[in-house]
């Protein structure tokens, strides 16, 4: 007898990584390179988590308390060794537009309904299916969410004198497109240069902390030449960091609702975006992670940022790789780094007033590219004509119209096209394709045919194929199509795996209208899983139901209710 495999108690699945890393023993040695691969993440995300934070509509210090208390708990309780945590930019459009309608305490609110959904998915062991979202609809939103970080971006890179930018794609693009005759030389010049340093270090030297040079050479540049642009110190004077004491915003019923779609939507990308970014580092280090324990780690690391004044957060993929190339053994690397974030805010901030808003945009173009997976896109478009019609169609609604919108709609319009496909895949041997177009009343019908010889007065048809609610419904048209009601009715289920409520009200549907015909049901060899449905749903119960093993019992069966 074949050994049966163990499953994991929900204990073990919602073990921090942390815990087994300590449980293995954990030196100096270990120690020490975690400390080098938190300082080097800590420097990528220094200039970045200001960057998203500004593109967000909030204030740059929001993003660096983001990646210290979000970034210290989804390492500490994740279920990744190298999950690195904190504002990405698949929050930007999210986060801008919450903040727009209902203000940053609408956004607190927000985050933290988030991170209660993603602590009871994580209870609820969602992430063992979270991670099955179609890749036309992840490629799809995040390429239509690099567009409009993208073009958020063009105000301050080319320094124009707009004071309100349009929220819709398409006018924002005419305003900005209408301002560009009086664009900034300096911080045009800003701008681009930064953006040459980025590019050309990830050439010449990928192992250099780009994005921070770049803000550093930008700083000094604006300082020693006193140069008319924009910086962090001019458009947020006097701003200083600060973590706030734990309180929930003004909660009603009616703001509940308004926000629930959101909380959603925040919930649904941290959850996708933490465990595809923890695939990767299992792919780059042979790792296994535990995404139910990664779920409630992010769960919880939202609720704290939102207590305290934060931003949305989730696996960051670029900073998780970087960690990984750094050397980083466990968790404590990305506790670490989150710490060296709280020595920055708590010493050196004073300093960030001379980054120029030009140099961050350059940061968050280059972020925007990397986001828009054009590769993945392009290899989407060859891919069969649905799978296209769902990357397409998410990526036009995130661009123009919302991003819930448009991940409702990819998900939707996936799953659809994941129903006919299993419905092309679905097979009832009478002679009946179960995805076909109408016919009158009056077509000829078909006669049955099987490859064995029937008594008279019986009919079997065959269903091969998972037996769900995308065919279920064709079922009552067999009946129909064999033409006088027979004495016997032998439904072969020995070719489906699973079936589904909806496939066993088909099958109700059939008995229930087998009898009244006076037509008696054999069941034939249901495997396992659909024995189980449909006995618990009562579906096998009654006299003019019988269930047989094997084909020839059920022939047998066959004759002897003819005989009757």
């Amino acid at each position: 007898m074949p050994n049966s495999v163990e499953r994991p108690t929900l204990a073990k699945m919602l073990m921090p990584k942390l815990i087994t890393v300590l449980g293995e023993g954990y030196g100096l040695a270990s120690f020490r390179a975690d400390f080098i691969a938190g300082l080097t993440v800590a420097i990528v995300a220094l200039p970045l988590s200001m960057a998203l934070a500004i593109a967000s509509g909030a204030t740059p210090d929001k993003g660096l308390l983001t990646a210290v208390v979000a970034g210290f708990f989804i390492s500490a309780l994740g279920g990744s060794r190298f999950q690195i945590g904190g504002p990405t930019g698949a929050f930007v459009v999210v986060v801008f537009n919450v903040i727009a309608l209902h203000g940053f305490d609408g956004l607190v609110l927000a985050t933290f309904m988030a991170g209660l959904m993603l602590v009871a998915a994580g209870l609820l062991g969602v992430g063992t299916y979270i991670k099955y979202v179609p890749q036309p609809v992840i490629t799809g939103f995040t390429a239509g969410i690099a567009v409009i970080i993208a073009s958020s971006q063009l105000k301050d890179f080319f320094g124009l004198a707009v004071e309100h930018v349009p929220a819709d794609f398409f006018d924002k693009l005419m305003v900005l497109g209408a301002a560009l005759p009086q664009t900034s030389p300096a911080t045009l010049a800003i701008g681009a240069a930064s953006l040459a340093i980025i590019l050309g270090l990830r050439r010449w030297r990928p192992s250099a902390p780009g994005f921070l040079i770049a803000v550093i050479l930008a700083a000094i540049a604006v300082w020693l030449m006193q140069m008319p642009t924009d910086t962090i110190g001019t458009r947020y004077a006097g701003l200083t960091p600060h973590f706030e004491w734990p309180t929930l915003p003004e909660v009603t019923l009616a703001r509940l609702r308004d926000l629930l779609p959101t909380s959603f939507t925040i919930a649904f990308l941290a959850g996708v975006e933490s465990l595809l970014s923890a695939l990767v580092a299992d792919s780059m280090t042979g790792r296994r992670h535990r995404s139910n324990a990664e779920l409630l780690a992010q769960g919880v690391a939202n609720i704290a940022s939102a207590a305290v004044g934060g931003l949305p957060a989730t696996g960051a993929l670029a900073r998780t790789a970087t960690n990984i190339r750094s050397g980083a053994r466990s968790p404590i690397a990305g506790m670490l780094h989150a710490l060296m974030l709280l020595l920055f805010m708590l010493v050196a901030w004073p300093l960030t007033s001379f980054i120029p808003l030009a140099a961050l945009a350059a940061v968050l173009l280059v972020v925007a590219w990397n986001m828009s997976e054009v590769d993945k896109f392009r290899h989407l478009m060859r891919a069969p004509l649905g799978d296209r019609a769902v990357l397409v169609l998410t990526f036009v609604l995130t661009v123009t119209v919302d991003l819930t919108v448009a991940i409702e709609v990819g998900v939707v319009l996936a799953a659809f096209l994941f129903m006919h496909r299993m419905s092309e895949a679905v097979d009832v041997r009478t002679h009946m394709a179960l995805i076909e177009g109408d016919q009158s009343d009056d077509a000829p019908r078909d006669r049955p045919h099987d490859e064995v010889e029937l008594p008279a007065g019986v009919v079997m048809s065959r269903i091969s194929g998972p037996f769900f609610f995308g065919v279920a419904m064709r079922l009552g048209e067999v009946l129909d199509r064999i033409g006088a009601p027979p004495r016997v009715f032998i439904l072969d289920m020995s070719g489906v795996p699973i079936i589904d409520a909806t496939g066993v009200s088909a099958i109700e549907a059939l008995i229930a209208r087998c009898a009244g015909h006076h037509t008696k049901v054999v069941l034939c060899g249901p495997q396992p899983q659909p024995r189980q449905v449909l006995s618990e749903m009562g579906a096998m119960e009654g006299p003019d139901v019988h269930v047989a093993e094997t084909r020839d019992i059920a022939l047998d069966l066959a004759r002897r209710l003819v005989s009757l």
